[in-house]
């Protein structure tokens, strides 16, 4: 089987076990994928078999707490996938629900092609090429039973890590606010659990957004108009369970709340 075949086998095999609600040990000797590169690829074709539209992108493992929980010690990558997505006010299904964590994010909604033309995306000049800011969930999940040792590699096959999304309300008052210090409260089912801030974002989330485009245009695949950039949680993962009520308040600049289904 030529490596094209064995890396769009794996994301058949992956696409089975999200479509099942099921976990795998590993992928098949065959078919784990051996670099970043290759893991892409696979992500590539997982999202083909999704048979949905890609509207975004997401940073996984951008805080310290974010790598330790997946066992890696540098951000990956993934895709936001349409059927995976809801607006706030949506049940989040509880099929497949293994990794059962939740995390508060900055999500942007970007304003024009990320190609480069004029060097480096930093924190400060992606600025301009953002349209919206939103405030989001996510339901981070795996198909790999043992996600916490599988590697780069492999989490980058299974999509980085990507499960459900929930996207807020846009924010309309955050240009002159300080991204990097604003305070974040996770409650679940009412309680206080986790608290953080901006910064625990890769350092703060437009440098993330800076990051994922510098990435995205070195792999060949460079972020386009109106795609949706997740860019880490802000706190630690929120350990949840069929029927948690997450709410993630973000000081100065709204909220937003999820229930997982029971």
């Amino acid at each position: 089987m030529s490596p094209d075949n064995n890396f769009k086998e794996a994301a058949k095999i992956l696409w089975k076990h999200w479509s099942e609600g099921t976990v795998i040990d590993q992928f098949p000797i065959s078919m784990q994928p051996k670099t970043q590169k290759e893991g892409y690829i696979i992500q590539n074709f997982f999202a083909e078999f999704s048979k949905s539209k890609v509207i975004g992108r997401k940073i996984a493992a951008t805080s310290i707490e974010g790598q330790q929980h997946i066992g890696i010690t540098h951000p990956i990558q993934g895709l936001l996938i349409d059927n995976f997505c809801f607006d706030e006010g949506n049940q989040i299904p509880n099929h497949g629900i293994y990794m059962a964590c939740a995390e508060p994010e900055f999500a942007f909604s970007i304003s024009e092609d990320l190609l480069g033309s004029k060097g480096k995306y930093t924190q400060e000049n992606i600025f301009e090429s953002i349209s919206s800011l939103f405030l989001a969930l996510e339901i981070p999940e795996t198909r790999l039973k043992n996600f916490n040792t599988a590697g780069a590699e492999q989490l980058i096959a299974d999509n980085g890590c990507a499960g459900y999304f929930v996207l807020g309300n846009e924010v309309t008052n955050w240009r002159s606010v300080d991204l990097v210090k604003t305070k974040v409260r996770v409650y679940k089912d009412g309680d206080l659990h986790e608290t953080g801030e901006g910064k625990a974002a890769y350092g703060g989330p437009l440098n993330a957004l800076a990051w994922l485009a510098n990435d995205a245009i070195n792999r060949g695949y460079p972020i386009k108009k109106n795609e949706i950039i997740t860019t880490g949680t802000c706190t630690k993962p929120i350990r949840i369970q069929k029927g948690s009520k997450i709410k993630a308040i973000f000081e100065g600049l709204g909220e937003v709340a999820t229930q997982i289904e029971n």
